[in-house]
């Protein structure tokens, strides 16, 4: 058995701009917490993920914070989701591909400049909501 996902970190530059656009196109909530600028995420104990943080960098990219966040999230309407992103200061990454006997998914961008998926499981799909 694989190991499961028990924690994902988001970075930023502007964590009012990127709890802005998390909590308006994927309704997750954030709480301070620890050092300044750290923030623990909800995403809903019915979204089956453990913890989640997003984090201030601490330093520039090209300095060694990461630049990085790469989770595919399930949604159940990709094009209203991409819809979404995109109003909300994302932009898309890649054409939307599609995966026989599992679903749509594409690439992000969130406002931060971080690459993530949104994925639109087939009905049935044991990971769609």
């Amino acid at each position: 058995m694989g190991m499961p996902v028990v924690h994902f970190a988001v970075y930023c530059d502007d964590a009012d701009r990127a709890i802005a656009f998390y909590g308006t196109v994927f309704g997750w909530g954030f709480e301070a917490w620890g050092p300044p600028g750290y923030f623990k995420i909800d995403v809903g104990a019915d979204k089956g993920v453990v913890a989640g943080a997003l984090s201030v960098r601490t330093a520039p990219r090209a300095e060694g914070t990461p630049n990085a966040y790469r989770c595919t999230l399930s949604v159940t309407d990709l094009d209203a989701s991409l819809d979404a992103i995109e109003a909300n200061g994302g932009q898309r990454a890649s054409n939307v591909a599609q995966i026989p006997g599992v679903g749509r998914v594409v690439e992000f961008t969130d406002p931060e400049g971080n690459l993530a998926c949104i994925m639109q499981y087939e009905p049935g799909h044991p990971l769609g909501i």
